[in-house]
């Protein structure tokens, strides 16, 4: 089995394989009894404590992290409004993965979803364990469920970035409830379940390249193209109001992002470590590689081009964290930053789009690279950990197939939930609630009073 396809076993997928394995041993002929059952699972308390701590490191990425990057990145008048929908959407996602999230996630199911088996946490107690990598040794089932927990909440937070300013407060909620069900929890089974479509193809994603990035950003961009542009857009200047502020939510992504990354590892030794050092150096690479860039272009660098390129860093390293050796995170993360900068400026530009905060640009061309690469840079050769049967030929074309399957998921999905929405409640506010902003509109409140 391929080290970056067993990343998310669940204990329940984990135990179902154990007793078919088992019983078909038992019935081979000549086999005169069934081999004694593996002891349970030992519990470690340092694998628990890093996976807590690592759960509170990504609630951290989207409150406030998250939060104040977008925050900052609207005008003053729609402050609070994207504040707003980034702290609910989070609240929002853990009650529902908890209900069923989980279940449909990580039940057993088939290929596309998982199943009802975990509604409501069906089973779960203090004693049921998820698995890690090393035999013998489990996490408690808790833990696990909380650490997904927080990709639930934070992705569907991602898309909002795509269309602010201009979405209905409870246009926003309504989709990323549905979103959550009808996209993210098929996804998040087929790449990381354990009989998942694209895990059996043994594709790639350590930490979620095409589960959080490349799913939500095509839907930022078919939510940004279905609402249109915000009012003024290409005829006066929309500058973000509070740069600092922004940079203050890319370091809490960042410091956020290790637990992300290595908390992806589900235990602490050494692969951990790896995730942590790449999860490093291939964001200081692609931080450096946008402002250079821009410089080489603009004749200037610019505060919010170095914070773009370390979220692009952060993104692309993100499937690749525990498989690529250093060098390869650094290289990654610089070509990454360099094609999302292509993408933010010269394609935004050429097609005229309004991807508000540059979501698509970003997260889902960010992950594109990032998830293709990862067949590249896993590579021994190149510093990579490698994986059974590896050809790089092979790898990438298995990655390129996992890339399409979740663009057309997510594509074909959200444009039919935000059609949805739409005739629900309408996606878009007024021209005059537009124009007044949505702080006070949609929440009767300011983020500043002068």
């Amino acid at each position: 089995m391929k080290l970056g396809s067993v990343l998310r076993w669940g204990a329940p997928a984990l135990a179902a394989g154990l007793l078919v394995a088992a019983a078909a041993y038992a019935q081979e002929p000549g086999v005169a009894a069934a081999a004694a059952p593996d002891p349970a699972p030992t519990v470690d308390k340092g694998d628990t404590t890093w996976m807590m701590i690592s759960s509170v490191l990504v609630l951290l990425m989207t409150v406030p992290g998250l939060a104040l990057f977008y925050g900052g990145l609207v005008r003053q008048k729609n402050m609070l409004s994207v504040l707003m929908q980034v702290s609910t959407i989070c609240c929002l996602m853990m009650v529902v993965w908890v209900i069923y999230g989980y279940s449909l996630a990580f039940g057993e199911g088939g290929a596309f979803i998982g199943d009802f088996s975990k509604v409501f946490l069906s089973g779960v107690t203090t004693e049921s364990t998820s698995a890690t990598f090393t035999k013998g040794v489990a996490i408690p089932e808790y833990v696990f469920i909380c650490f997904q927990m927080t990709f639930a909440a934070i992705t569907p937070g991602l898309i909002i970035g795509g269309f602010a300013e201009r979405i209905k407060f409870s246009a926003a909620i309504l989709f990323a409830v549905l979103w959550g069900t009808f996209v993210y929890f098929p996804v998040a089974h087929m790449v990381w379940a354990s009989n998942g479509l694209v895990f059996g193809w043994g594709g790639l994603d350590f930490a979620g390249g095409t589960v959080v990035h490349i799913n939500s950003g095509v839907a930022a961009l078919v939510g940004a193209l279905l609402l249109g542009k915000r009012l003024g857009y290409g005829k006066e200047i929309i500058a973000p109001h509070s740069l600092p502020m922004t940079l203050i939510g890319a370091g809490l992504l960042w410091v956020g992002w290790f637990g992300f990354n290595a908390g992806s590892n589900l235990e602490a030794n050494g692969v951990t470590t790896l995730a942590l050092i790449n999860t490093f150096v291939a964001t200081a690479a692609a931080g450096l590689a946008w402002m250079f860039a821009e410089w080489m272009t603009k004749g200037k660098p610019s505060m919010l081009g170095l914070a773009s390129g370390i979220v692009a860093g952060l993104v692309a390293v993100t499937p690749a964290a525990g498989l690529a050796g250093p060098m390869g995170a650094l290289v990654l993360g610089a070509v990454a930053a360099v094609v999302c900068y292509i993408a933010c400026t010269g394609l935004k530009n050429a097609l005229g789009y309004d991807d508000s905060l540059d979501v698509f640009g970003i997260h889902g061309v960010g992950g594109i690279v990032g998830a293709i690469g990862t067949g590249i840079v896993v590579a021994p050769a190149l510093g990579g950990v490698g994986v059974a049967d590896y050809t790089m030929a092979g790898q990438v074309l298995t990655q390129i197939k996992a890339v399409l399957v979740t663009v057309v998921w997510t594509g074909v999905g959200s444009f039919i939930l935000f059609k949805i929405v739409d005739v629900l409640v309408g996606l878009r506010v007024s021209p005059d609630a537009e124009q007044e902003g949505l702080d006070l509109v949609s929440h009767g409140e300011r983020a500043y009073h002068v």
